[in-house]
């Protein structure tokens, strides 16, 4: 069982969040880049991740795809994860097709895509869930209505997207390429920092992660960290954290900079 742990470096220390401990509970691969930022802003990051993410227990789908991406108009990636998970094995056995458009959501997403040289990237500018894909032109019913389109995902999710694209008269398929799941994380170094007055604050980027945080802690541990600050990129996820019982809830902007930016205004 691992523990949460500060990630290496040490913080900047004349920065803005110099003296604070700042829990990012990404997955344990995904954390480095925020652990940096908080960091350089003169702050402790604390990992404490509270969603694994791991291959797809079957990839059948992803073989299958590779043989008929062809077929498609339009190829929507879920997220960094579902980039890399999908290109990985997909382009080894062939190239990506010149005609398959390609979308995704989050600045993070991008920048995976242009890493394997997909960089002509249908995406939101602005807002960063499935409200901001279908706002684009791109996906009006005008659009996508007879198109074929799919959907790379972990297990579950995107519902929203799928549906309102079938509406619009779309042929949409899922693609399973990664899973994710609860890690076995040992929550007590956590509740002692809180205890001990020593965690600022907690930054949650899922409602799957808040829920697993409130499973692995516990109800006593949700005793212990619900007056701890929680900074959230999203209406739902700001929600979620409510309903668990944090009572201080910050919603933030969007990816690193928008996550350091509040705390910085909160903290500053």
């Amino acid at each position: 069982m691992s523990q949460a742990i500060s990630c290496p470096g040490a913080g900047a220390g004349g920065g803005p969040l110099a003296g604070r401990s700042i829990v990012v509970t990404r997955p344990q691969d995904q954390a480095a880049s925020l652990c940096r930022a908080i960091r350089e802003a003169g702050g402790e990051a604390v990992l404490f991740p509270v969603i694994a993410i791991g291959p797809a227990p079957d990839d059948a789908g992803l073989r299958a795809i590779a043989q008929r991406l062809e077929d498609y108009d339009l190829a929507f990636f879920v997220s960094p994860n579902a980039v890399r998970h999908a290109l990985d094995s997909l382009l080894p056995q062939r190239p990506w097709p010149a005609r398959l458009r390609v979308a995704t959501v989050g600045k993070g997403s991008e920048r995976e895509l242009a890493r394997y040289g997909l960089t002509a990237v249908i995406a939101p500018q602005a807002g960063f869930d499935s409200e901001a894909v279908i706002a684009l032109p791109e996906f009006a019913a005008s659009a996508v209505a007879g198109r074929r389109v799919v959907i790379f995902r972990g297990d579950g999710g995107r519902d929203l997207l799928a549906n309102t694209l079938r509406q619009r008269g779309a042929d949409v398929e899922f693609v399973t390429c990664y899973r994710r799941s609860r890690p076995e994380v040992d929550p007590a170094p956590l509740l002692s920092r809180a205890l001990e007055k020593r965690l600022d604050a907690l930054l949650l980027t899922s409602s799957e992660g808040v829920d697993n945080l409130a499973t692995i802690v516990g109800a006593a541990g949700m005793e212990v960290l619900k007056a701890v600050p929680v900074f959230t990129p999203h209406p739902r996820i700001a929600a979620r954290a409510r309903d668990v019982g944090f009572l201080a809830v910050v919603e933030t902007g969007a990816g690193d900079d928008g996550m350091v930016q509040a705390l910085v205004s909160h903290f500053g």
